[in-house]
């Protein structure tokens, strides 16, 4: 299930600091994991989820670590999220029809002692995420879903500010997925899904981030009659146009530098929370561990999601 991007205004903070030309987007890498592909059964969701982004590497175009993270600094994102998520009976081209919106606070702090520096940068609002559209398809040996997504610049955003919560830009994303199932019992899984973000103008400049490509996935054992989960997640994520200055103006630094890129691997767990009587909905943990970036921070991220049906579904 989706979440917030909220990680991305780190890098973008912490870019020029070190001279590089680089800006986010506002997809967070590793939202989606084993069943990506998977559109959750018909109904409404409460889905609080808590995300932490944490990093002391940044590393250049050829893969170097640099200043001021290689000089002993860190960073911390941390976002507290309430989606909510409605799966209806209704079909459009055969697919049913969902929608879902994701507000959340966020709570970033920079720690550089090469610079000096060590303070929370901001608490509150960040940019909002709205899936206006969603449908999902199923066969015996796969699953199937794709949408729309949009990024609403409500966190507070100032060109050149330091206590910013959002990237003070409208983002558009086109997505889509799969899950394939090994088995006739579909307890084997590999899943696969892609987003492709474009944006908007920041607020208050003629500066426009490149537009970006986030894969992710995993590959899974499910248990329980499918209740349960364990795996391997990933994620791969690629800017592919480059960042536009505006008319006459030049990078932080001087030069554009290549896009940037990173990955990530690590395990996965989804357990079922129910009562003889009850199911009350599911806990997923997943923790990545980040490799091969260039022109971008690396480190580690964990998600910690909780799914509420409303109501509770009744197992008798």
């Amino acid at each position: 299930m989706k979440v917030m991007k909220y990680w991305a205004l780190l890098f973008a903070l912490l870019l020029p600091l070190s001279g590089q030309a680089q800006l986010s987007g506002h997809n967070t890498k590793g939202d989606f994991g084993l069943l990506a592909g998977t559109q959750a059964p018909p109904g409404f969701y409460v889905i609080p989820l808590f995300y932490d982004f944490t990093a002391d590497t940044l590393r250049d175009q050829n893969g170097d670590k640099l200043s001021p993270l290689g000089g002993g600094g860190s960073i911390d994102a941390r976002a507290a999220i309430a989606g909510l998520m409605w799966v209806s009976e209704k079909k459009i081209l055969g697919g049913t029809y969902g929608f879902a919106v994701w507000p959340g606070v966020t709570n970033n702090a920079l720690a550089s002692p090469p610079l000096q520096v060590n303070e929370e940068v901001s608490t509150g609002l960040a940019d909002i995420y709205i899936q206006p559209i969603t449908l999902g398809w199923n066969t015996a040996r796969a699953d199937f879903i794709a949408g729309l997504g949009l990024y609403a610049p409500t966190g507070e955003f100032e060109a050149g500010g330091d206590s910013n919560r959002g990237l003070g830009m409208w983002s558009y994303e086109l997505f889509g997925g799969t899950t394939v199932y090994f088995d006739e019992a579909k307890s084997w899984h590999f899943a696969a899904f892609a987003a492709y973000e474009t944006h908007g103008d920041k607020d208050g400049t003629d500066v426009r981030v490149g537009d970006i490509l986030t894969l992710e996935g995993g590959l899974g054992k499910s248990f329980m009659d499918g209740a349960a989960n364990v795996g391997i997640a990933y994620y791969a994520q690629w800017k592919v146009s480059d960042d536009d200055f505006g008319l006459g103006s030049t990078p932080p630094g001087g030069q554009l530098l290549d896009r940037h890129r990173v990955y990530g691997i690590g395990p996965e767990v989804t357990i079922p929370l129910a009562s003889k009587s009850k199911l009350y909905g599911f806990l997923n943990m997943r923790y990545f561990w980040e490799t091969g970036a260039r022109t971008s921070l690396e480190g580690n991220t964990f998600l910690l999601t909780f799914s509420f049906p409303v109501p509770s579904i009744p197992l008798q």
